[in-house]
């Protein structure tokens, strides 16, 4: 069995954004030193790393530096290159593994994992030519998601088609003439993403399911926990847990979830990484998402993941600065369970996450309606 991984030891993050930033500051308040990989020589997480490499993440050359030099790796992203994740996993484990996130990072292959060990999914076709995006079109209704394959993120490289005659050339290369996913959209009720860890011995622990709305296909806000039926609760649960074990998971996997108008449950997509869903445990939970990476990684014994009192948070994109290279947040902070998180992330563009916006309530709902009049928008939530 894998040994713990003490304090004092170097953790590698590959990827410096505010993911990376997050879990730095967690594994800094544990005692461990900090190697970040990253093109950006100014990403959020350079202030918190003792070594940082400065590379692509398909340099074989920089990620083997950073390997050599830490106990331990984990990534932020999905989008780091298999050999290269496979080249560092020479020198140091890779939590979770290359394999975990070879899977994940290309949506078929991750759509063909599910329906392979028999987790609920959408109906969907892959498509690898403009010719295969029409017939799928057409054998799907129409009405449909076209996802990139590879790459996309915060609603890019996504196309949302309505029902009728679609210009499957023009769809094509307006996704870049890539291999894409093709979904049928259907009739939801909800979306919740669920959060496990493993560690290497074996150990698991669930989160409770968050609640997510979006906006303009990005995170617009998720409070915890989800207020939903008990029996939907405990479904979610059971599917984390077995994906988790399937997997053989060292670390995290966020699991979206689809809630349909029956109330079942599909699997949407999953991230092998903390997710932006689960901010809120940083106050909701017994441990946030980011020290239980740490201790998952390092194979030390998780922690608690019961809620101490609901929370909700608020994204902060671009848009907001607009007007203002450090606009006030004075405002978002007169109410006492309010907190701001600022990633420190340049440049400034819209619909990019630059910080989000915390509160602790008395339900799941007092804490959306705080963080949204922080926020300075109408609380309009609508709970399944």
């Amino acid at each position: 069995m894998s040994q713990a991984i003490a304090p004092g030891a170097r953790i590698g993050i590959v990827g410096g954004g505010q993911l990376g930033l997050m879990a730095a500051l967690a594994a800094r308040a544990m005692g461990y030193r900090v190697g970040v990989l990253d093109p950006d020589p100014c990403c959020a997480a350079r202030p918190l790393a003792d070594l940082f490499v400065a590379a692509p993440f398909d340099d074989v050359g920089g990620a083997l530096e950073l390997a050599r030099r830490c106990a331990v790796i984990t990534a932020e992203i999905e989008k780091v290159p298999y050999p290269v994740l496979a080249a560092m996993a020479e020198k140091a484990p890779v939590r979770p593994s290359p394999e975990v996130l070879r899977i994940v990072q290309d949506r078929l292959r991750q759509k063909q994992w599910l329906a392979r060990h028999a987790f609920p999914t959408g109906p969907y076709h892959a498509a690898k030519s403009a010719a295969q995006l029409a017939t799928a079109l057409t054998r799907l209704g129409g009405d449909c998601f076209i996802k990139a394959a590879a790459g996309g993120y915060d609603g890019r490289g996504q196309i949302r088609v309505g029902p009728g005659a679609a210009d499957a050339i023009s769809l094509w290369r307006e996704l870049g003439a890539t291999a894409c996913v093709v979904e049928r959209a259907l009739p939801l009720r909800a979306e919740i993403s669920v959060l496990a860890a493993r560690r290497p011995s074996g150990e698991i622990a669930i989160f409770p399911p968050a609640l997510n709305h979006h906006r303009r296909r990005i995170l617009d806000w998720a409070v915890l926990p989800a207020p939903i039926h008990p029996d939907l609760l405990d479904r979610a649960r059971a599917i984390a847990l077995a994906m988790a074990n399937t997997f053989h998971l060292e670390g995290l996997l966020a699991i979206e979830m689809f809630i349909r108008s029956d109330r079942t449950l599909l699997v949407n997509e999953l991230a092998p990484r903390p997710h932006n869903s689960y901010h809120a445990s940083e106050i909701a939970c017994q441990t946030s998402q980011f020290e239980q990476l740490i201790r998952a990684i390092c194979n030390l014994p998780l922690g608690g993941t019961g809620i101490v009192r609901p929370a909700a948070i608020k994204n902060l994109f671009g848009q907001r600065w607009a007007k203002s290279e450090d606009p006030p947040f004075d405002h978002s902070l007169r109410d006492p369970q309010v907190k701001l998180r600022l990633y420190g992330k340049r440049p400034l563009r819209p619909d990019r996450k630059m910080g989000h916006l915390l509160a602790a309530g008395d339900s799941p709902r007092d804490a959306l309606a705080r963080v949204e009049r922080a926020a300075g928008a109408a609380n309009k939530s609508v709970f399944p």
